[in-house]
């Protein structure tokens, strides 16, 4: 075993690197705006959904994250130059062959109840969080074993080397919380949230507001500065807006993409546009027809004009995709160039799937304004080559419902993105994994996702995924159509805002 610590505090996250802007409004400064930093108040942020569950254990809502960044500190953290820093754990060391962690914790942290945080709670979340009714359990998939060495030491088994490990833990796999508060409240701790964060659980309405108020005990001293801090729910992006302009938020987190270059010169409002991690796109269902014919999913890919779909229907934020890889991350690179429209080869390959006057398909998409937007967009893109698009309409929950029983033709969905490129791939290609909703099973494809799990060498890992995006970009279970940015408006008096890649909104240090 390697007895050295990492006494540096920061890990390299496997080929995360600082995510290129693109354009648009101007950054807050770190510091924030022209006055010194303040102590005490309040701060008011809109988010675009009711978070449905304030627990980490059952969350799947990336509106849940942006609430959990106040409640619950993480065994790591994302910094702002796309690196893992430790955060409950100070420090760590691993094994030669890569299978055993061991974390030292930060000493004298307690839960928002009082109960102190050590490596019996950190093995109590591993095991909650292992549980089969968790839904972090496939993320945590490769740990065999968690022991507590000691009050403050804790020792995670793997069963073989994962390379994502450490990035898994500065998100929600990562985050503890009070073991005395889940015994407690049982099932009821998705309404009664009991971290270490920097901000504790106070009140919510539900569809209206949650209110958390200052942790007087945080374990970084001087934070957090606001008294409390009140997330609204506001679903449209156009409402933020205006409770931005009132000074009845101060800030949102769906800047409506279409005024971002009406506030470059606004006093009072700016905006982040950088781009994130996420990617979007179609499942295809490979299963049935029409699309169990390789040759109309590559005319569909064919046809689709990404850049038409960036600048009519995104207002220029975001880039073209064609792989889940943006860039930022380490296997970002060719794969990610998506194809020129090309009219006559998507009728050559028509012709060759014994179909030259068309096909007709349903492609199922959410209720949302810019879904039906890019669907009618899609819709005539795809007309051309005699191409029918039924547009099916369905609620996000149903979305998923469909998905998970590959019960559609094609699926317009996306994901939010994860620093690691695992996170953005493998349950989404690998044989029967939780998100593969199009069916695809690719023995070849399967054995290099595995082997990029395993392979700590970046640029090794790279060539691993070069490799499985070839096939992937060949056989198109999943057409990948755009990068989306993160848009968050701010008030200009608001002090200490630092943009991490994640797109999320670190308050501890925020002040106005």
């Amino acid at each position: 075993m390697n007895k050295k610590f990492r006494l540096g505090l920061t890990a390299v996250l496997a080929g995360s690197l600082l995510l290129a802007g693109c354009g648009g409004g101007d950054k807050p400064a770190a510091n924030g705006g022209d006055n010194a930093p303040k102590t005490g108040g309040s701060l008011n942020i809109a988010i675009n959904a009711d978070p449905p569950k304030l627990d980490p254990s059952f969350s799947t809502a990336l509106v849940e994250r942006q609430v959990f960044q106040s409640l619950y500190d993480t065994l790591l953290e994302l910094k702002p130059d796309g690196t893992l820093a430790g955060e409950l754990a100070e420090k760590w060391e691993v094994s030669e062959d890569k299978k055993t962690y061991t974390f030292k914790l930060r000493q004298g942290v307690k839960f928002h109840d009082g109960t102190d945080f050590n490596a019996e709670a950190v093995k109590f979340n591993f095991e909650r969080y292992m549980d089969k009714a968790s839904t972090r359990r496939a993320e945590l998939e490769a740990v065999e074993n968690v022991s507590a060495v000691d009050a403050n030491t804790v020792k995670v088994t793997l069963k073989k080397p994962f390379a994502p490990f450490l990035s898994v833990l500065a998100d929600r796999a990562g985050m503890m919380v009070s073991p005395a508060a889940v015994k407690k409240y049982g099932e009821d701790f998705v309404n009664n949230p009991v971290g270490t964060g920097p901000f504790k659980f106070k009140e919510r309405v539900k569809g209206d507001k949650l209110v958390l108020e200052k942790n007087p005990n945080y374990w970084q001293k001087g934070l957090p500065k606001l008294d409390s801090v009140t997330y609204k729910v506001i679903n449209s992006s156009d409402v933020q807006l205006v409770n931005l302009k009132s000074g009845q938020v101060d800030i949102i987190d769906k800047f409506p993409d279409k005024e971002v270059d009406n506030v470059k010169n606004d006093p009072k409002i700016k905006v982040i546009n950088e781009l994130s991690y996420a990617f979007q796109g179609i499942h295809i269902n490979v299963t049935k027809p029409p699309f169990d014919k390789k040759e109309l999913r590559q005319a569909v890919d064919l046809l689709i004009d990404r850049e038409a779909i960036v600048k009519v229907a995104l207002h220029g934020t975001g880039a073209p995709a064609h792989s889940p890889f943006a860039k930022g991350h380490f296997a970002y690179g060719d794969s990610d160039k998506a194809p020129k429209p090309d009219l006559a080869k998507a009728k050559e390959l028509l012709a060759k799937a014994g179909v030259p006057n068309g096909f007709s398909f349903t492609l199922t998409i959410s209720t949302t304004p810019l879904n039906q937007q890019i669907g009618s967009l899609i819709q005539g893109m795809l007309k051309p080559a005699g191409i029918d698009v039924q547009l099916e309409k369905v609620e996000f929950g149903q979305m998923l419902e469909k998905g998970k029983a590959v019960n559609h033709q094609a699926l317009m969905l996306g994901w939010s993105g994860r620093p690691d490129p695992d996170q953005n791939i493998y349950q989404f290609m690998k044989t029967k994994e939780p998100n593969n909703y199009t069916g695809y099973s690719n023995t070849k494809v399967d054995e290099l996702l595995l082997a990029a799990r395993t392979e700590t060498d970046t640029t090794k890992r790279k060539g691993i995924y070069d490799e499985a995006m070839k096939i992937l970009n060949d056989e198109l279970p999943y057409i990948y159509t755009y990068h989306e940015a993160n848009l968050l408006g701010f008030s200009k008096s608001v002090q200490g805002f630092e943009y991490v890649p994640d797109g999320l909104i670190r308050t501890a240090n925020l002040s106005k």
